[in-house]
């Protein structure tokens, strides 16, 4: 069946980095979109990248864009979320999610099928 584990999160301080991955299995992966959200408490889930299957296109959300590298291992079936200059802003629980084919979106209405447990990351002095 198919899973999605996320691990990687922590607490770190204020421009610190963390890097998070998404361990898949149980699906063709190479060529399905992954997406990575994250909601804070009290907040609303919000998509912050993703990457496309097959060309491994990614997008970022504004918020991140220019400090958020998202980047698939098709070999090791793992999509990995670099995260540096990270703000406390930035805490939240961070989860994947698999798309239905290979494209992705920042939007969680769209066509995604199954998500992980979450990763916690705390951004505190």
């Amino acid at each position: 069946q198919v899973q999605l584990a996320e691990s990687g999160g922590g607490l770190v301080q204020p421009g610190g980095s963390l890097r998070l991955s998404c361990a898949a299995s149980g699906f063709t992966f190479r060529y399905v979109g992954i997406g990575w959200f994250r909601q804070a408490p009290g907040k609303e889930r919000e998509g912050v990248s993703c990457i496309r299957g097959g060309d491994s296109v990614p997008k970022y959300s504004d918020s991140v864009r220019g400090r958020f590298i998202i980047s698939r291992d098709n070999a090791k079936n793992t999509v990995s979320l670099q995260m540096d200059s990270l703000k406390p802003e930035d805490t939240a629980v961070y989860f994947c999610a698999k798309a239905r084919f290979s494209d992705c979106s920042l939007n969680e209405d769209f066509e995604y099928e199954y998500w992980g447990q979450g990763t916690q990351v705390t951004i505190s002095s």
